[in-house]
């Protein structure tokens, strides 16, 4: 019983702990003003080809109408460019500004740096274990969000 008792209390104070974290790490004087919820929108619209609304909201789980209102901040900070598509003038496509790639990156960095700490003293076994073991958590956060 005290295994689980403990893996509650790191797991909690883990996802505490990383949004704080990652709050700050996003709160530099270039990226002022830009929330962790703007960087995720940033990170789902992504550097490739511009993405349709509905695709980057469904990536989120979020409605489009909420991505609507993220995207029309991050379009105002000139983080996101939209368009409507060419084949059919109701799709609206986003894409990131050369601001928002610079953010993009900024974030991906952040990322890099978390995992690399995670797996910096762990064997290639233990690495697997802790592989199965986050498989295994996010599927049940994926079948309780259903």
């Amino acid at each position: 019983m005290e295994i689980k008792r403990t893996l509650n209390d790191v797991l909690v104070r883990l996802f505490r702990n990383i949004n704080d974290i990652e709050e700050r790490a996003i709160q530099t004087e270039e990226y002022k003003g830009v929330t962790t919820n703007d960087m995720h929108v940033i990170e789902a619209i992504g550097i490739g080809c511009p993405r349709n609304m509905t695709a980057v909201a469904k990536s989120l789980s979020v409605t489009t109408g909420t991505l609507t209102i993220a995207v029309n901040s991050l379009v105002k900070k000139g983080f996101v460019d939209r368009a409507r598509s060419e084949e059919d003038r109701r799709v609206v496509l986003v894409s990131l500004s050369e601001k928002g790639k610079k953010a993009y990156e900024h974030h991906q960095r952040f990322h890099e740096e978390m995992i690399d700490a995670v797996i910096a003293q762990l064997s290639e076994e233990e690495k697997v274990v802790l592989e199965k073991a986050l498989r295994n958590l996010n599927n049940f956060f994926i079948n309780k969000n259903k």
